[in-house]
């Protein structure tokens, strides 16, 4: 079904948060911004004793922020009893320490944040954003010493990503085929065969910038090198040896100018009330799929479906009503849909559908139960119940229809269905449910 989704599941991942800190007015603080801009759950404890009883009482923990000074345990200590639990982790310190910075980052710890620091609040409430979404993308790793390699996997692995290996140019080329959910690749350059620039060129036919980051990888001086990358379709470069740090903003940024891009797309082709596909994108895949089911000779329909007495239900109910009625319809049809449909809103309180591969009465039959399932909802709108219905034009496509000249007939089809009274299905043909 050609619907945009409206956000990325995330039930079945663990959600919750532990903030440990011994500073009340600063745990308030943050549990607030984070539950607040990110509806993610806090915990807060106040030492590793209250910690420990929050870990028992819930099996579903995500991350842990902890200072290092609490009543009940060192620096070393604290570490130590979020890593020996598998937890990951962020230290969030009052004291700038160099040493210490270090010291903790040489173990798995994600990052050493200072909170006092101008700005650190919303860093981190970026960093945990960024760590909650690292859990639905993974990310590729292509180098033929398996040592980088698993440094490299092991350090996306901590911030979150789910990792594939890649020991040569065509392995790495097979698992981004396979694999939808690859947006990263980091690529090594001095690989036999395959070397890394040739890689990302090959990658780039295969993926293009919104939908995939590469970032090419060396441990060599060329000059001239960061340039072959960026011009063979790398995003970024980084030269061995780097840093945990620099390594983690890097792709980080890669991952925040993807998902960017993405949310740019969506308010291009995105209906912002209902999450379904706009009139613009309609028209454009529209176009293409029509293309395709005219040379396959394959049989579609084309419908409009129209809310019936929308403008009564705005004036008497409010618009707030009329766009819970519009959500709620849209949800409708959305699930109605097959994968194979093209459904979008087109305007006003119109919806626009494509429905491939049905015949005259498989198409009449699957609009009717679309309309039958839109007048069974009950729209809750305060302590009452909104119910609504809406008419359907259809016509069916032939080899020689443009799309313009399909959807002006099922525009015709539906003033017909408004004209007959209403909540019913007009096709442009004699029905067998109505021959009957």
């Amino acid at each position: 079904m050609h619907v945009l989704p409206l956000r990325s599941p995330s039930a079945a991942l663990p959600q919750r948060i532990l903030l440990v800190e011994n500073s009340r007015s600063y745990t308030q603080m943050v549990a607030g911004a984070i539950e607040q801009k990110l509806e993610l759950p806090v915990t807060v404890a106040a030492n590793l004793a209250e910690a420990r009883d929050a870990l028992r009482a819930h099996d579903d923990w995500f991350l842990a922020l902890t200072g290092l000074v609490l009543a009940d345990g060192n620096r070393d200590a604290v570490v130590d009893f979020f890593l020996d639990r598998g937890l990951p982790t962020v230290v969030v310190s009052g004291v700038y320490d160099e040493d210490l910075r270090r010291r903790v980052l040489r173990r798995q710890i994600i990052d050493f944040v200072l909170k006092n620091a101008p700005g650190s609040l919303d860093y981190l409430l970026w960093l945990v954003q960024r760590l909650d979404r690292n859990r639905r993308v993974s990310a590729l790793v292509v180098d033929d010493s398996s040592s980088a390699r698993g440094y490299a996997a092991a350090l996306l692995e901590l911030y979150g990503y789910t990792v594939v290996q890649a020991a040569d140019g065509d392995a790495a080329l097979a698992a981004l085929e396979a694999d939808s959910t690859i947006r990263l690749a980091v690529v090594d350059q001095e690989m036999p065969g395959m070397q890394g620039i040739e890689l990302a060129r090959r990658m780039r036919s295969v993926r293009s910038r919104d939908r995939l980051a590469v970032i090419g990888v060396s441990g060599t001086e060329d000059p001239g090198l960061v340039a072959h990358f960026l011009k063979n379709g790398a995003n970024d470069f980084l030269r061995k040896p780097f840093s945990r740090e620099e390594f983690f903003c890097r792709v980080s940024q890669n991952i925040d100018q993807l998902e960017l891009i993405g949310s740019l797309q969506d308010l291009a082709t995105r209906d912002f009330l209902t999450g379904l596909a706009n009139r613009r994108h309609f028209l454009e895949q529209g176009e293409h799929a029509l293309a395709r089911l005219q040379a396959g000779r394959e049989t579609a329909t084309v419908a409009m479906l129209d809310i019936d007495h929308f403008k009564h239900i705005n004036d008497t109910w409010g618009h707030e009503a009329g766009d819970h009625a519009l959500r709620a319809i849209a949800a409708a049809v959305a699930g109605h849909a097959r994968p194979q449909d093209l459904v979008a809103r087109f305007g006003g309180e119109e919806f626009c559908m494509l429905v491939p591969g049905l015949p005259q009465d498989g198409a009449y039959g699957y609009f009717e139960a679309l309309r039958q399932r839109i007048a069974g909802l009950r729209i809750p709108v305060g302590a009452e119940e909104l119910r609504v219905t809406v008419s359907i034009g259809m016509t069916m496509v032939s080899a020689d229809s443009s799309l313009s000249r399909l959807i002006a007939e099922a525009d015709r089809c539906l003033y017909l269905a408004k004209a007959a009274g209403r909540d019913r299905t007009q096709p442009n043909w004699a029905p067998a449910a109505s021959v009957a």
